[in-house]
């Protein structure tokens, strides 16, 4: 979730912490002629994405439900790690109510067009899975960069055409086909109609999210082993709890064949923050300094 930093309510609104890359709706459509995601950045985004929702749905004793989940509510740091913000539409399901049932009646309809549950629109009824409705339009929208009207029926439609590939952002080059296509139909199961027609996102929609959030993971450590350079998707980002080998031998060599091993050292400790982790690091890299006979 956005840090809230403070509010002014002589003018009604709320402070939140900066976020240097603007909303994941900006970066999929290139605003401001900013360079488009790569397909690693959009895996791990949507898995992002999943766990912050699965968090706010399951708060007790009161699930969350945000009833505004759109692109434009997600917002990314300079790193481009995404985080979920605006929930002045969010609703506390009373306690009584989230015990026995999944689904709260209210009596108006709230939310972005496109993005909100049918089903909620028309009877009211409220529930966790009126945000995986909106969960998978977006989802959609991440591997596409398409407008949500009508996306999940022209997706559906490419797929048993066997045209999925023209759905993909071209703006991407190197999409790996079967991981996308399997990225779309959970998206698509999202984005049924009914309901009882959609998966549980603990269960079965992060599980999948987090397998292509991994896969998209060991694709950039091997781009970054393999001497790809140029970053990917047009940024160089660095997470706040890592930090790249790269700057550390930048003033010091570093014995290749140990590299690997210290990178991951290296986030470990970093990780950490700690004066006696940085120390550990220190002596490891010293000692492996001198095994591989470097002055």
């Amino acid at each position: 979730m956005v840090l809230l930093l403070g509010a002014c309510p002589e003018y009604g609104c709320l402070v939140y912490e900066y976020m240097h890359n603007g909303s994941l709706e900006d970066r999929l459509f290139c605003r401001g002629g900013t360079p488009p995601l790569c397909w690693q950045h959009r895996f791990r985004i949507a898995a992002e994405i999943a766990t912050a929702l699965l968090f706010l749905h399951q708060t007790k004793p009161e699930p969350l439900v945000h009833r505004d989940l759109k692109p434009a509510n997600i917002l990314l740091d300079r790193n481009l790690v995404s985080k979920i913000s605006d929930v002045g539409l969010a609703r506390l399901v009373p306690p009584n109510i989230a015990d026995d049932v999944t689904q709260y009646r209210m009596t108006s309809a709230a939310g972005t067009f496109c993005y909100i549950d049918p089903e909620y629109q028309q009877t009211g009824m409220l529930g966790v899975k009126s945000d995986v409705y909106s969960l998978g339009v977006m989802l959609l929208q991440i591997i596409t960069s398409k407008p949500p009207m009508g996306l999940a029926h022209h997706v559906e439609r490419a797929i048993e055409r066997g045209t999925f590939t023209d759905m993909l952002d071209p703006n991407v080059p190197d999409w790996p086909v079967e991981e996308a296509l399997s990225f779309a139909k959970m998206a698509l199961r999202c984005a049924e109609l009914r309901k009882k027609d959609r998966p549980d996102l603990g269960a079965v929609v992060l599980p999948e999210l987090c397998r292509l959030r991994n896969l998209a993971e060991e694709s950039l450590d091997a781009m970054m082993f393999g001497g790809a350079g140029g970053g990917f998707g047009g940024y160089h980002p660095i997470s706040h709890s890592q930090v790249s080998l790269h700057q550390v031998s930048a003033c010091v060599y570093i014995c290749p064949i140990l590299s690997k091993h210290l990178y991951h050292v290296f986030l470990f400790v970093s990780s950490t923050c700690s004066t006696l982790s940085l120390g550990l690091f220190c002596i490891i890299y010293i000692l492996s300094h001198k095994s591989c006979n470097i002055p």
